[in-house]
């Protein structure tokens, strides 16, 4: 024993090796917490990230009803620049709903195609009846379109109150 420290000559030794043993536990811990990414990037349990993303049908729907709405307020203001704007995305998920979704019949993908081009029609010559027409046989195609792959408790309507506070649909002073 040591009298001088006052404790037992082996207690710094101990706490010395004990701390090298823990150094060394965390060491080995944290080599192993860093190698862990390394092996699921080897196993391939990343192969889901590198998937392209798909979105859903109905997320792209819900884009579609968007659209349709915006397209009514913008060409019943008439903002004629914003209604065309507002056809070109609401055609553009068309066909990426169906491209990405080759099961939608053919039959009710091209029932949409003579109302799309009445109403590309009406805000060409800035018609706002013909625009109201051709929305109104817009809004019938969506709904045959719902009842033909079954899901015709999805009903559409011509918008009555707009849900875009934050928007002036109004064309704006240039």
């Amino acid at each position: 024993m040591s009298i001088v420290s006052g404790h037992p000559g082996g207690t710094n030794n101990k706490r010395t090796e004990f701390r090298m043993r823990l150094l060394g536990y965390m060491t080995a811990l944290f080599m192993v917490c860093a190698s862990t990414p390394l092996a699921i990037a080897q196993s391939g349990m990343n192969a889901a990230i590198d998937d392209p993303y798909v979105p859903r049908l109905a997320d792209i729907m819900s884009i579609v009803q968007l659209r349709h709405m915006k397209l009514w307020f913008a060409g019943s203001s008439p903002n004629w620049e914003l209604a065309a704007y507002e056809l070109r995305r609401l055609k553009a998920s068309l066909v990426d709903a169906a491209s990405l979704y080759p099961g939608i019949p053919a039959t009710s993908v091209t029932t949409m195609a003579a109302p799309v081009q009445s109403i590309a029609e009406a805000i060409e010559a800035k018609d706002s009846q013909k625009f109201a027409t051709a929305f109104g046989d817009l809004t019938v195609a969506c709904n045959a379109c719902h009842q033909s792959i079954g899901r015709s408790f999805i009903v559409m309507r011509v918008p009555t109150a707009s849900p875009f506070s934050d928007q002036v649909f109004p064309p704006q002073p240039k």
